[in-house]
């Protein structure tokens, strides 16, 4: 398999884990489950939607925050990216912090809720940036 081949590979490996997020949100949601899994799982399927375009970038990092932060850099301050999508992504990763590493925070449907409708649109987004620049 040739670096091209293996990069596209990953790539829409990495999206179908975004896809795979995304409906376990919205089953989650739908079921009225915990709004914290919610949010939990429609941030994972941005953040598995980013790693998707990191595949073709000369960037690696082990921390989500670093993946933020070169995301908002180079997709969105350099207009690859609607600004829409850099909020949803920042707004995503603030609440999974606060949920998964402060005490006692409490999440509600309201805030759920379209947060899942803004990953939806994300993911959408990225995989149409890829499929348009030929890369998966």
């Amino acid at each position: 398999m040739t670096v091209d081949e293996e990069q596209r590979a990953l790539a829409r490996y990495r999206l179908q884990q975004a896809q795979e997020s995304l409906d376990e949100a919205r089953y989650l949601f739908s079921g009225e489950r915990s709004p914290r899994s919610v949010v939990n799982r429609a941030y994972y399927g941005m953040f598995y939607a980013v790693l998707a375009l990191l595949v073709y970038e000369p960037y690696s990092t082990a921390k989500h925050s670093g993946v933020v932060g070169y995301f908002n850099r180079r997709f969105i301050k350099n207009g690859l990216l609607g600004i829409e999508h850099g909020r949803a992504f920042n707004r995503a990763f603030e609440l999974r912090q606060r949920s998964d590493y402060r005490e006692f925070v409490q999440l509600g449907r309201e805030e759920a809720g379209p947060l899942v409708e803004h990953a939806t649109a994300f993911v959408r987004a990225v995989r149409e940036y890829l499929s348009a620049s030929g890369r998966v």
